[in-house]
């Protein structure tokens, strides 16, 4: 079973928790930092996209 989740939902339920918690941590900067992108969708969403994806696809090899 496949469980698909948007970018822009996980990254912000994240930001939320960390605001409410304030990480003010190098964890919490770069979830900012991503929640921002995803949801700008810059010139630079593209090679961010990438490179979240191919980590996605990265955890998701350790599990097998």
């Amino acid at each position: 079973m496949t469980l698909t989740i948007s970018a822009v939902l996980l990254f912000g339920i994240a930001s939320v928790v960390a605001v409410k918690t304030r990480g003010a941590n190098a964890g919490g900067a770069v979830v900012l930092f991503l929640f921002g992108f995803f949801t700008a969708g810059t010139g630079a969403y593209g090679p961010v996209r990438d490179l979240v994806a191919s980590f996605a696809r990265f955890l998701s090899q350790l599990g097998n």
